[in-house]
């Protein structure tokens, strides 16, 4: 391959991950919302990328579930009717429950400093301080990720941090929003550490189920109030 080539491929590649990273990131913090068209002509602008990166970043988010076609109509964001999140939220009590039990036996003592920080971190971030929400990176930068990566099984690993969390991460935006949850969520991810660092895989489990249960409450009381606003 010539240099020329070789050069315009990795500028094919750095536009194709640019429209991805920012198609992603306008889908998960609610720019674009759930059930929302994808224009690719008006993402174009927006993002000021050409068509051919984003249409490649849509199908890669079409391959992880957050992008559906819907016939005549083109690419929209996923949208979840409220039975499937539900759905979805139990059995993510039952794995992340597992994950948790098999992590407090499995997380070396790096693993534990690095969630002791991450949460100090999230203590003095702005947006929590003044009760404006509980906001997380993605992957490595999210205290659960982090959790699910040092379970130590891998089947458990890709059923959970794939489609599952994507799908979760749409409406987890929003909800880490409402008043007062920001606050309740911090103080259950410390007694989460708290039972990791004491290697007790029941009380691990039994916190992570407990702060799950809760964000289901949470969500619960969300889709009550958006019918009341209907």
């Amino acid at each position: 391959m010539s240099e020329s080539n070789e050069s315009e491929r990795l500028v094919a590649q750095n536009l194709s991950g640019l429209a991805l990273e920012r198609l992603e990131k306008a889908i998960m913090e609610g720019e674009l919302g759930p059930g929302e068209r994808l224009s690719e002509s008006g993402l174009a602008r927006r993002f000021g990328i050409s068509r051919g990166p984003l249409r490649e970043a849509i199908g890669q988010l079409e391959g992880r579930k957050l992008v559906t076609r819907v016939s005549n109509q083109g690419a929209r964001v996923v949208s979840l009717s409220n039975e499937d999140l539900l759905d979805l939220l139990q059995v993510r009590e039952s794995l992340e429950g597992m994950a948790c039990r098999l992590a407090s036996q499995n997380m070396n003592e790096a693993d534990l400093a690095r969630l002791e920080d991450m949460l100090t971190a999230h203590e003095k971030a702005d947006a929590m301080r003044t009760g404006r929400g509980y906001f997380q990176g993605p992957g490595d930068g999210d205290f659960h990720q982090v959790i699910l990566a040092a379970c130590g099984n891998r089947r458990l690993t890709g059923m959970l941090g794939h489609e599952l969390y994507s799908l979760l991460r749409l409406y987890r935006h929003r909800l880490s929003m409402r008043p007062g949850r920001p606050a309740e969520a911090l103080e259950e991810h410390k007694r989460i550490v708290a039972a990791l660092r004491a290697r007790d895989p029941d009380a691990a489990e039994a916190a992570m189920r407990a702060h799950l249960r809760r964000s289901r409450s949470a969500v619960e009381d969300w889709m009550t109030d958006e019918e009341l606003h209907q």
